[in-house]
């Protein structure tokens, strides 16, 4: 159901040919609302059992343009998740200290433990979008051996090798875009300023990003064309409706976590004989204390 989303390496990923506003996989929204609550339930029992289990974790990663529904979409998963074993990171600009180290190094200390699921609103992705469109290599200090007109392809293998790298860990990670349309995400910035409620939502820096749509449109294609993997794929979602989005999302999620495959750990015949002992003497104490 979910492989016209999935980019894996198998195919080419054209984004002037993608659409951003189908909804092919349910009739109405009203059937979307219904399936993806029951995939909430679903998710919440597989990642009660991925805490017991602790063999491996997990990263959902979402990147977009500005206004595609990031935070709406990660707030709605995060309602069927239980805290534990549970953590949302939002990668801004790097810092001046994140900088001076490489471009990973922010990263993987937000990388989960087995057992966890880990949530990156942004990531090292931005390393390969804002960094491009802004060619920021230009406004900073490079080794003499490094060859700046290669950077990117740099960039591209690093990612690769470290995705890599956390599945021989045992830490998956899916990588989900939400594609949305220009045009809706015009319609979204002038919620913002025409509904009080959403004003605070509104950035001008975001407006601003807007003449660079292209250029960023262009950035997202390569992206997800040089670092889609069978161990570490991309999934495009259609963003122009934000209850298909959030419900295809909760699909990825759930088809992810049926894949991962946790269960609880299985009790050996040793623990269950410490077990009735520990009943026993619970027993035993219970019934001293009602007389």
């Amino acid at each position: 159901m979910l492989k016209k989303y999935r980019y894996d390496g198998d195919k080419k990923f054209d984004i002037k040919k993608v659409p951003t506003d189908e909804t092919s996989l349910v009739k109405s929204k009203e059937e979307a609302l219904e399936k993806m609550d029951k995939n909430f339930k679903k998710i919440n029992e597989l990642q009660a059992k991925l805490y017991a289990d602790k063999k491996e974790g997990v990263i959902f990663l979402f990147q977009a343009m500005d206004a595609a529904g990031k935070d709406g979409t990660i707030a709605a998963v995060l309602t069927c998740l239980s805290p534990h074993g549970l953590h949302e990171s939002a990668f801004k600009a790097p810092s001046s200290v994140e900088q001076a180290h490489d471009f990973l190094w922010r990263i993987e200390k937000q990388v989960p433990m087995k057992g966890e699921i880990a949530i990156f609103n942004r990531s090292q992705y931005e390393e390969v979008l804002v960094y491009r469109v802004k060619k920021l290599w230009e406004t900073q200090a490079n080794a003499k051996r490094i060859d700046v007109d290669k950077i990117m392809d740099y960039r591209y293998e690093d990612l690769k090798n470290y995705e890599k790298y956390l599945w021989h860990n045992n830490i998956r990670t899916v990588k989900i875009f939400l594609n949305v349309s220009r045009e809706e995400q015009a319609k979204r910035f002038l919620a913002r300023i025409e509904e009080p409620e959403k004003n605070w939502k509104f950035s001008a820096s975001d407006y601003s990003e807007r003449q660079y749509w292209d250029a960023y449109q262009e950035a997202f294609e390569d992206a997800i064309n040089k670092t889609s993997t069978e161990y570490a794929p991309w999934y495009v979602v259609p963003a122009d409706h934000k209850w298909y989005l959030r419900y295809v999302v909760s699909e990825i999620v759930l088809a992810t976590l049926k894949d991962m495959d946790p269960q609880y750990p299985v009790v050996t015949k040793e623990r269950l004989q410490e077990f009735a002992q520990y009943k026993t003497e619970l027993e035993e104490e219970l019934g001293k204390s009602k007389k």
